[in-house]
């Protein structure tokens, strides 16, 4: 098993995409450190957008997350509907 992770700016804009990472990946962990916060899963962390829309009241595209993204590990899978991190074995 591999982790993931993202960093993530810990900014206002964040905390919807955090929150929908928490309920979206109840195996993740979430670690808040100076100016940033840290999220890590076993294997495969992914934030839907329908998630972060009814967490913050409005429309979110998930590739918005790069405005707020510091780091990641990981292989990339994103499209209109989700942001996803993972890693094949």
């Amino acid at each position: 098993m591999s982790t993931v992770f993202l960093a993530l700016q810990d900014v206002d804009d964040a905390r919807p995409v955090i929150e929908a990472a928490e309920r979206d990946n109840p195996s993740a962990t979430i670690e808040h450190q100076p100016a940033m916060v840290r999220i890590t899963a076993p294997n495969r962390l992914t934030i839907n957008r329908e998630t972060v829309e009814s967490i913050s009241g409005s429309d979110w595209d998930p590739q918005d997350i790069q405005l707020i993204l510091i780091s990641f590990g990981g292989q990339l899978d994103e499209d209109d509907d989700h942001f996803t991190v993972y890693w094949t074995n």
